[in-house]
């Protein structure tokens, strides 16, 4: 793309406007945002106690069975596959991939297919015109501390229309049928390309004017409050962090100053890699997959790397179903997930990645800078900019936070999130062609359009806001 200065020049004149919300929805974010400290039902000082109280409140226990324990799975023999009796849920398929992009030309790995779309639905409301979203203390099996702060709805299909026969899904009315509000936020969203075969949820914000029934493990906090919450370790759940990144920004920045680059270039780059490139993505049985061997306890590598297919056996009072048991993928080492991030000419911008994953539906969407397990890489293939971003200086960090990823489908699955900023010299040298700088209001436009830009990215736009709340 063009250099810096040679696209400054380029862009005088052209409007490059923001998503078009309206003012009130705009105010309201505002201000929600502001306000820290104090929501409508619970301080921000006493969060750590409510979400600690709703874990004393329930039961819960997950542990690691052999495959033959699990009830409902079974491995199919002719596949090897592994499904639930009731056809539905999601199955654990091998999947093959070559491809003339990334460092690897090719590979096999286990893959969850779940071709039913959830929904992720965050309800807001107004208390003394201050807008609160609703939020649950919601136990998920993979999360290494159980329970995290997680959507108003967090349910697959097979969940809300009540195939495991449990209780309904609380609040879902106001997300699935007839709408019971206004809609502020309403995409279709990827997940984990790298776990999940073509796995896309509804991101959804619905604001009422109805009184909602209350309920212990649900509370109602600011957007300022969120941001706050987005600042500790394993809290905040992925789910919620790609709903509230579906929200539009809630101060646009000054008109006269442009991005790097003009929209129509950015997706001329986008479409470019998810053109040019060569690859074959083919589901294959997950019997006899190159690479990978299955025991009584768990489908891996013999080397150790990436991840491992287990079972579980899991209690949780607060549930649908009190009790389950079920398939996770558990990988091996801490994710490490950065933007590098850099003001040009004042406006503040991130530095993307076109990344493959052999699971998203497009094969390339909008990725962090770094979206890596280290250990899983060796010294001559480490990804591009990760010794940028472990090498930084305190001063660097914007903002630093460890995340659980997806715990309704992983085990312990970590990542460190970072935002950090680029030196001098990486502003001014060339870019590789699979990378380039965007502004944040283009993300966030790139955001609302839909499987556009990955989860791993949303969950950093999330926490951009959250860091530039708290300063």
């Amino acid at each position: 793309m063009k250099s810096a200065a040679a696209a400054r020049v380029a862009n005088a004149g052209r409007q490059q406007p923001g998503p078009r919300w309206d003012r009130r929805t705009t105010d309201l974010l505002a201000g929600s945002a502001r306000l820290t400290d104090q929501g409508a039902q619970l301080a921000t000082a006493d969060f750590a106690a409510w979400l600690a109280g709703r874990g004393r409140e329930h039961s819960f226990a997950v542990e690691r069975i052999d495959f033959a324990d699990l009830k409902g799975w079974y491995f199919l023999n002719r596949t090897g596959n592994l499904v639930h009796q009731s056809g539905k849920f999601f199955t654990v398929e091998g999947l093959r991939v070559t491809t003339s992009a990334g460092l690897f030309p090719e590979w096999h790995q286990p893959i969850i297919r779940q071709p039913e779309v959830g929904i992720l639905g965050i309800l807001a409301k107004e208390f003394d015109g201050v807008l609160h979203f609703l939020m649950q203390a919601k136990m998920e099996p993979g999360n290494p501390n159980l329970l995290q702060l997680s959507p108003t709805v967090q349910a697959t299909r097979s969940n809300y229309t009540r195939a495991h026969r449990g209780s309904p899904v609380r609040y879902v009315e106001y997300f699935a049928g007839p709408r019971r509000g206004r809609v502020l936020a309403d995409v279709l969203q990827s997940e984990h390309g790298s776990w999940f075969y073509r796995k896309h949820n509804r991101n959804m914000i619905v604001e009422t004017r109805d009184e909602v029934p209350p309920h212990p493990d649900f509370c109602w906090f600011t957007l300022g409050q969120l941001h706050q919450f987005l600042q500790l370790d394993n809290v905040v759940n992925m789910d919620s962090r790609t709903v509230l990144s579906s929200l539009p920004a809630v101060a646009e920045g000054p008109g006269s100053r442009l991005a790097l680059h003009p929209d129509t270039e950015v997706l001329s780059w986008l479409t470019e890699h998810r053109s040019t490139h060569d690859w074959t993505i083919t589901p294959v049985p997950l019997a006899g997959l190159p690479g990978w061997q299955r025991t009584a306890r768990e489908v891996s590598r013999g080397d150790g790397r990436f991840f491992d297919v287990v079972a579980v056996a899991v209690e949780a009072a607060s549930r649908e179903v009190p009790s389950w048991t079920q398939p996770l993928i558990q990988p091996h080492g801490e994710g490490v997930v950065a933007f590098l991030v850099r003001d040009f000419d004042g406006l503040p911008h991130v530095l993307a990645h076109a990344r493959m994953e052999g699971g998203l539906l497009s094969v390339v969407e909008v990725a962090p800078t770094v979206q890596c397990v280290p250990e899983n890489h060796p010294v001559d293939k480490r990804p591009r900019y990760l010794d940028q971003v472990l090498s930084a200086r305190p001063e660097q960090i914007r903002y630093s936070a460890r995340h659980s990823e997806e715990g309704g489908r992983f085990r312990n699955a970590v990542s460190h999130y970072l935002l950090v900023d680029a030196d001098d010299a990486l502003a001014a040298e060339p870019l590789p062609p699979e990378y380039t700088w965007l502004s944040v209001r283009q993300l966030e436009r790139l955001t609302g359009a839909g499987l556009t830009v990955n989860v791993q990215a949303r969950t950093l736009l999330a926490c951009l806001r959250s860091a530039a709340g708290t300063r």
